[in-house]
């Protein structure tokens, strides 16, 4: 088969239908040396997951790797979908980033059987069966939410009186929004002054995010802190936080996680207090794992990638050459 370029894609295709390269036939797998790789990806619900979705299509170009590429619009169904498809078409790999954590034994046995490996990308599953997959890429989510916590913990060492926290959730079930939270909660805990008074999903999305801290400002008239989950609902947040008369970053501060360009900018213009990294830069790492384990390496059951925080500061100084 012939090498397809892959060039820049379509982030949304029907109801989880598959793109490649424009202008190129669909690809299978064998046949001759290329590899091709099948990537069911979540859907273009933020500017983390745009990046995640350019960095793996102009990774897969680089690596000489065939991509076949489906947007499952955040659906599981989607996914699963496209997880078949791609079994069909025998492709060498299965790479995805998965809406939830559950409900996957099926397909993923689907896989196995046809001798088909898959890589987990940016979410784990919660299969006890850990043969279903090759390895896991992606970040530690606990951990980010543990660096939220204990940068807040930090800000309010000095204080007695209760802290009101707001909680703005990634996608419900999702492992970024389960591990975040896990990972906050568990260091807030150790002082009960700190209080999480509302915690609701957002699904990572600007729009959900300003919908749901209307609700909360309505709600809750005395709010001192907002965590979120990622940097979309976080700005989302600012505009409902804004429309309320109160000053983002001050009358309210404003955690999130991700470091995308846009929440940068709003960390260095004061609206946010502090982010928390989660690098969408996945694809190198990707697709030299998909070469391993093609070539019948030994690869770790884990990568998690190497990750920082950024202040006010930190992010003026980052942005001028921050790559997503």
């Amino acid at each position: 088969m012939a090498l397809v370029a892959v060039g820049v894609l379509a982030t949304a295709c029907g109801s989880g239908g598959e793109t490649t390269a424009e202008g190129g036939a669909p690809a299978s797998g064998g046949g001759d040396s290329t590899i091709t790789m099948g990537f069911a990806q979540v859907g273009a619900e933020s500017g983390w997951r745009t990046a995640n979705t350019k960095s793996v299509q102009e990774s897969a170009k680089a690596a000489g790797i065939d991509l076949k590429f489906s947007d499952a619009q955040q659906k599981q169904e989607n996914q699963i979908k496209a997880i078949r498809s791609y079994i069909q078409q025998k492709v060498d790999v299965i790479a995805f980033s998965p809406v939830v954590e559950s409900g996957w034994d099926t397909v993923l046995q689907e896989a196995k059987a046809a001798n088909i490996p898959v890589i987990l990308t940016d979410r784990a599953v919660d299969s006890p069966d850990k043969t279903l997959y090759k390895t896991f890429l992606g970040s530690d989510f606990v951990e980010e939410g543990k660096k939220a916590g204990q940068w807040l913990v930090e800000q309010y060492a000095s204080e007695t009186g209760d802290v009101n926290i707001v909680e703005l959730q990634g996608t419900t079930g999702s492992a970024p929004a389960n591990d975040r939270k896990a990972g906050f909660a568990e260091v807030i805990g150790a002082d009960p002054k700190f209080k999480v008074i509302a915690s609701q999903s957002g699904d990572f999305t600007r729009a959900k995010g300003k919908e749901v801290m209307d609700a909360f400002l309505k709600a809750n008239p005395d709010i001192d802190v907002l965590y979120a989950h990622n940097d979309d609902m976080g700005l989302g947040a600012i505009e409902a936080i804004e429309g309320a008369g109160k000053v983002p970053g001050k009358d309210i501060k404003i955690i999130t996680v991700d470091a995308v360009k846009d929440g940068m900018q709003a960390l260095a213009d004061g609206k946010i207090n502090y982010i928390v990294e989660c690098s969408p830069l996945l694809g190198p790492q990707l697709m030299d794992l998909a070469k391993k384990v093609l070539a019948g390496e030994t690869v770790p059951d884990r990568v998690v990638t190497e990750e920082t925080t950024f202040t006010q500061e930190q992010a003026k100084q980052a942005l001028p050459t921050r790559q997503y």
